[in-house]
């Protein structure tokens, strides 16, 4: 596994000692990721940037160096431990915290936090509540960073009525040849057209914050101490930029409160699970009660069915588009999973009253 460019890459971190053993990461879908251990038994992530994804390795390192520094401030400022709680990355000899190989990739190197793992299902309640505290103590934290500063590592990445307009421009050019045996999901996804821009009228109109997100709050982009089973630290930094609350919170939901799994297809087993749900705003809660603006708290619940809409309709966009963007494992996969996620939004707006409720009862809770 010890390739010369993984030994090149290393040594441009001006790491003491020999390589002694390299595991890859299998896990991720975006960069090529390792596990690196010295003789002298530190251990480092080492990974492989995707410049077609990122393209802009300076803007992206900027934003990832400059939160985490701020993050570490405060941990160790409320006595906390920062060398757990958030990622050391390690700058090169020559101050840049990436470096450019001979062949033009870029990689960069952090601090492996050893002792911790990760879910890629909640098996409880207490799991997501103890995932939401860690993901609203880093929306906390990260409250008085100026998001201004931030570059958009992707552009509308999470700009729902420039999706929209993706997918009607997929719908017009049926690339594929699909379309006629999707015209129900596509009815599914114009009747909400009124949902694309509620949350980006509400930013225009000063009524919501624009804060430094994650946005990708999945519940593996969290680690979980080994011996407590506690979060401890968010991870999978690539896309932090200016952004809602509501996009970090309800994509969490999205993925964390389903029944079952993205692509299952059984329709009849997906649903929102009402107290994975509540779990995961109590901890969340908890931490953003009083940071939050009623405006914010409001419309949580509906930024979860809104990331689910986004989320489903870009699957129904690649599909129409041919499979061009999301690895599939098979023919129609992205069909499935747009279903999925349908599914899903009809369920929350089936208990969106019970939703909101939680949420006032969880605010009430953590607020004076």
């Amino acid at each position: 596994m010890l390739t010369n460019e993984i030994r090149e890459a290393f040594s441009a971190f001006g790491r003491k000692g020999e390589i002694s053993s390299v595991e890859q990461l299998t896990a991720g879908l975006i960069n090529a990721t390792y596990i690196v251990t010295t003789d002298a038994g530190e251990k480092y992530i080492l990974q492989k940037i995707n410049t077609f994804v990122f393209k802009n390795p300076d803007g992206l390192m900027h934003n990832i160096v400059g939160v985490t520094k701020h993050l570490s401030e405060k941990i160790e400022k409320a006595g906390g431990n920062p060398a757990r709680e958030t990622l050391k990355f390690i700058p090169c000899e020559d101050g840049k915290y990436w470096h450019k190989d001979a062949e033009g990739g870029a990689w960069r190197m952090y601090v492996y936090v050893d002792r911790a793992h990760t879910y890629n299902k909640a098996e409880s309640a207490d799991t997501l509540r103890s995932a939401g505290k860690s993901f609203g103590r880093f929306m906390k934290l990260l409250a008085d960073y100026p998001a201004d500063t931030l570059y958009e590592t992707i552009v509308n990445f999470h700009n729902t009525p420039s999706r929209y307009r993706d997918f009607l421009e997929a719908v017009e050019k049926d690339t594929a040849g699909r379309r006629a045996e999707v015209e129900k999901e596509i009815a599914f996804v114009t009747a909400r057209e009124a949902d694309t821009h509620r949350l980006t009228d509400l930013l225009a109109k000063g009524e919501l914050p624009l804060r430094v997100t994650h946005n990708d709050t999945k519940l593996n982009n969290v680690l979980f101490d080994d011996e407590l089973d506690e979060s401890i630290c968010v991870i999978d930094l690539d896309t932090i930029m200016p952004g809602l609350s509501l996009y970090d919170f309800g994509d969490s939901i999205r993925s964390g409160a389903n029944s079952a799994k993205e692509d299952e297809t059984d329709l009849e087993k997906i649903y929102v699970d009402l107290d994975l749900f509540a779990g995961y705003t109590d901890g969340y809660l908890s931490e953003t009660a009083e940071s939050l603006n009623d405006k914010e708290i409001e419309n949580l619940a509906f930024g979860a069915k809104l990331m689910t809409f986004e989320c489903g309709m870009r699957f129904l966009t690649d599909y129409l588009n041919g499979d061009v963007y999301f690895r599939t494992a098979y023919e129609g996969h992205n069909l499935v999973r747009a279903r999925n996620q349908f599914r899903l939004i009809e369920t929350m707006e089936e208990n969106m009253d019970k939703m909101e409720a939680i949420v006032m009862d969880c605010k009430a809770k953590y607020t004076k």
